[in-house]
């Protein structure tokens, strides 16, 4: 472990030119439950004055990528300080899915991914001047997403006629447009009278970047015992979460169906409904989303980006699985 913890000082130094004092045993290893005491060693570094708890795998052999994230949050919970997840090594899945689950990480030599240190340490590692910090709105999220579902990636493309899809504002497109620049993701190009949106990156790569800035599109989740009564709205629902990637992979069918539909339209059928507070067996399960479920309307199931987004953090191994199935079918 003492060669683990130096590699990590030292492959913060050398990649980032990041200042940082010697490691020490953290002082309240021995206060940690059980589990975490045997799962990891805690080594407290300050990073530009910033004191950072580095939690060395004790068993870096398997990971138990499902209960990491949990783990982490756990010891950042306890000490009260920032704590980062430290391997000797991951697999690219294995790397992809701590990303994916927005857990702090460092593999020496390789790779690390430090989404929520201090604000000192974020103006430290910015890599761009102006570069986002905070997710992307609603709109400008469905923007990148329904970009990113094109069956062949395009590099330059218009907001306007996009956002005329999606049913946006040109206002609300102007501001998305603006993140997705802010973000580093694309530049614009004038050409006459209209705008252009020139990405930066291929497909895989802009979701890659953009991963620390999506989040998920679920809002409210209510439950109803019957299905809502056939309206034209219904051209606005799709099926969603376990459901939706049931259809997509080996995962069984939830006992209740999933449906999703924007949340600004719920009120206008909320009256209607009979509500439930608990999910009811046979029943319907509604997320309400922060943008329109038919990004993707050549289908009877949510989008497979937004649905990945919708269930990152499902604990269940199974549920990951199936996701990592469903990853393998993307257009890139």
């Amino acid at each position: 472990m003492n060669t683990l913890i130096h590699r990590t000082v030292h492959y913060l130094h050398e990649t980032l030119g990041v200042p940082a004092s010697a490691p020490r045993v953290w002082s309240g290893q021995d206060r940690l439950p059980y589990y975490l005491h045997e799962a990891f060693e805690l080594q407290e570094v300050e990073v530009l004055g910033t004191p950072v708890l580095m939690a060395l795998d004790r068993r870096p052999g398997q990971p138990a990528l499902a209960e990491i994230r949990g783990w982490i949050q756990k010891i950042r919970s306890l000490a009260a300080l920032p704590a980062i997840y430290v391997t000797p090594a991951l697999a690219s899945y294995e790397r992809k899915r701590l990303i994916e689950q927005k857990t702090p990480f460092i593999v020496p030599g390789n790779q690390m991914y430090l989404p929520d240190l201090g604000l000192d340490l974020r103006e430290y590692f910015r890599q761009r001047p102006g570069a986002a910090e905070t997710p992307l709105s609603p709109s400008a999220q469905a923007l990148l997403i329904t970009a990113l579902l094109q069956p062949h990636w395009q590099f330059e493309w218009q907001p306007a006629e996009m956002g005329r899809h999606l049913g946006y504002t040109a206002m609300t497109m102007s501001r998305a447009t603006r993140e997705l620049v802010a973000a580093g993701l694309a530049q614009t190009r004038r050409a006459g009278r209209s705008q252009h949106l020139v990405m930066t990156y291929a497909a895989q790569e802009t979701w890659d970047r953009a991963l620390p800035l999506l989040r998920s599109p679920v809002q409210r989740i209510t439950w109803t015992a019957s299905p809502m009564p056939s309206t034209p709205s219904a051209k606005r629902w799709r099926l969603a979460g376990l459901s939706a990637l049931a259809q997509q992979s080996m995962l069984g069918e939830p006992r209740v169906q999933v449906v999703a539909m924007a949340r600004a339209e719920w009120p206008g059928l909320q009256q209607g409904a009979d509500e439930s507070p608990v999910a009811i067996t046979g029943g319907y399960e509604w997320q309400l989303w922060s943008y329109s479920p038919t990004l993707r309307p050549d289908s009877d199931t949510v989008d497979p980006l937004s649905l990945i987004l919708s269930l990152q953090d499902n604990p269940d191994e199974r549920v990951q699985s199936a996701l990592d199935e469903l990853k393998a079918t993307l257009p890139w």
